[in-house]
């Protein structure tokens, strides 16, 4: 099996915000950012050249080869923001049902802007995943 192509950088996280053109989602990824730095007591790293990642856990594939991916992160797209809730939905249904005008992927949640959620939930929804990762998973700061 290959290796991760993602990985944790040394490159600047300011600087990659700073360079997000679109002013309100620049303002939203900083709000975001604050969420997460929050919810897992981590600073940010980047993770390849577009993922802004808090946190990191091990785990192995049904191969038996160990990785090491991020607890939770974010990533500005064009049409929206993809906030990255490792453990997937299943146990958040009822936190999603009142977070607002949302899109979910397996593990991706999709945001145009942060107007369209409510804060306190995406807040919460952050950290409880963040918990539930921590239980699973070994985990680093």
């Amino acid at each position: 099996m290959a290796e991760l192509k993602t990985r944790k950088t040394k490159a600047s996280v300011g600087a990659f915000m700073d360079s997000i053109g679109d002013p309100r989602q620049r303002i939203d990824c900083r709000k975001i950012a604050a969420m997460m730095r929050k919810a897992t007591g981590s600073r940010a790293r980047m993770w390849g050249t577009s993922i802004i990642g808090f946190g990191s856990y091990c785990y192995s594939n049904s191969a038996g080869r160990n990785f090491e991916w991020m607890l939770t992160g974010f990533s500005p797209r064009k049409r929206s923001i993809s906030i990255y809730i490792m453990p997937g939905f299943r146990k958040f249904e009822p936190l999603l049902e009142k977070l607002g005008r949302h899109k979910t992927g397996k593990s991706c949640l999709y945001l145009k802007r942060l107007d369209d959620v409510d804060e306190e939930i995406l807040q919460k929804l952050i950290g409880d995943s963040v918990k539930l990762m921590r239980k699973t998973y070994p985990t680093k700061k």
